[in-house]
């Protein structure tokens, strides 16, 4: 730990990827060096077994994110990795561990003011994911591509000195039919943690990071390391945070609404 180490009571991962090329391991690398938590969850599609199947591709940086991970782990941090869509290799060993790290289905974290969270990286919940299995392939691929070709275009921006600019996160906004299936999953997933009893439900698996409260009911999405690099941290007095990891290399914190911090400071504070 270094003396600009940021230590949170939990932090929240999803959707990293590692194994494909879009994967920005060093950037999650330098994050995971400058910040620490109590609890680290690592929710669902951290491996991308899929593209590994089909394309190896392993580079010494992906095996560091590994290694980093499990010396956390080892230094005494609880890891507890639930497996999404395309690790879900790893869904036929829940309940064991290894080198650390527990395998679970799902898990409740119960925050520092006692509301409870059902974390789940949310494929289940997906239509798509569900009953169309190789369109869900399908549009991987299609992603793959745009990713591929997103990168080439924002090395021109660069060169100009334009920042960067993401063409999936344009099209989850700007399209008719992206718009809709954001909505649908988010209300599916509450549902879903409602059925548990708990005040919220925290995922992954759209890679679209955000906050957002409902009177007593909190969605918590924590983004992908492909494009976005964001993590949720929970701080020591329960409040909520997406944290950005910018390509300057610094945290640029999107605070949850003004109204979901007063009120969850309120609670602590009686």
């Amino acid at each position: 730990m270094t003396d600009r180490t940021r230590h949170f009571r939990a932090l929240f991962l999803s959707d990293v990827h590692l194994g494909t090329r879009g994967c920005q391991a060093e950037r999650l690398l330098d994050f995971l060096r400058d910040h620490d938590a109590d609890t680290i969850y690592l929710v669902g599609d951290i491996v991308d077994g899929w593209a590994l199947r089909s394309n190896w591709h392993w580079p010494q940086a992906h095996n560091d994110v590994v290694q980093k991970l499990l010396r956390k782990a080892r230094k005494g941090a609880r890891v507890v990795y639930v497996p999404g869509n395309h690790d879900e290799f790893l869904r036929g060993y829940y309940g064991t561990h290894f080198g650390g790290v527990e395998v679970s289905e799902s898990a409740i974290h119960v925050g520092a003011n006692g509301r409870r969270y059902l974390v789940i990286h949310g494929d289940l919940f997906d239509v798509v994911i569900k009953h169309a299995r190789w369109l869900a392939h399908l549009g991987d691929r299609a992603y793959d591509v745009a990713i591929a070709l997103n990168t080439l275009f924002n090395r021109l921006r660069r060169r100009f000195g334009f920042p960067y600019w993401s063409l999936s996160q344009w099209a989850k906004f700007k399209v008719k039919n992206a718009v809709s299936f954001i909505g649908d999953f988010e209300n599916t997933l509450c549902a879903e943690a409602r059925r548990h009893h708990v005040d919220g439900v925290i995922c992954g698996h759209i890679h679209h990071a955000v906050i957002r409260r409902e009177a007593d009911f909190a969605y918590i999405n924590c983004g992908d390391w492909v494009e976005s690099c964001t993590a949720i941290a929970e701080h020591a007095d329960g409040r909520f945070e997406i944290i950005t990891w910018a390509e300057t290399d610094a945290v640029r914190p999107l605070l949850p609404p003004p109204e979901f911090r007063l009120e969850e400071e309120r609670e602590i504070a009686a």
